[in-house]
């Protein structure tokens, strides 16, 4: 496991239904515009004192808009004891760009 999982990676793994927990670190409002269906929102900022939500043991992939505040996440994660927590390469952009180009972009 590395530190980040590709857009192509994570939707062959939905695709195959291996979907992982899915963390968005984005911002409510960005939530709002467009998101990754069943994807579990806690703003980056509000990550640490909200780690109970979230299951240790599970296959994670955190993701934002173009991967610079998931990669944050993760490492906090990892640090807490998520190891299986991966960030998402490009953010919720790449996704539109390569797998999702219905999806709204901003």
């Amino acid at each position: 496991h590395g530190a980040e999982i590709s857009v192509r990676q994570l939707a062959e793994r939905i695709a195959e239904g291996q979907a992982p927990a899915i963390l968005d670190v984005r911002e409510r409002h960005e939530y709002e515009i467009t998101r990754l269906p069943g994807s579990h929102l806690i703003p980056l900022r509000e990550l640490p004192e909200r780690l109970r939500e979230l299951d240790p043991h599970a296959d994670l992939v955190v993701l934002c808009h173009h991967g610079t505040r998931s990669l944050r996440a993760a490492e906090l994660l990892r640090a807490a004891g998520f190891e299986r927590a991966r960030s998402l390469a490009g953010g919720i952009d790449a996704w539109a760009a390569e797998v999702d180009p219905e999806m709204a972009r901003y």
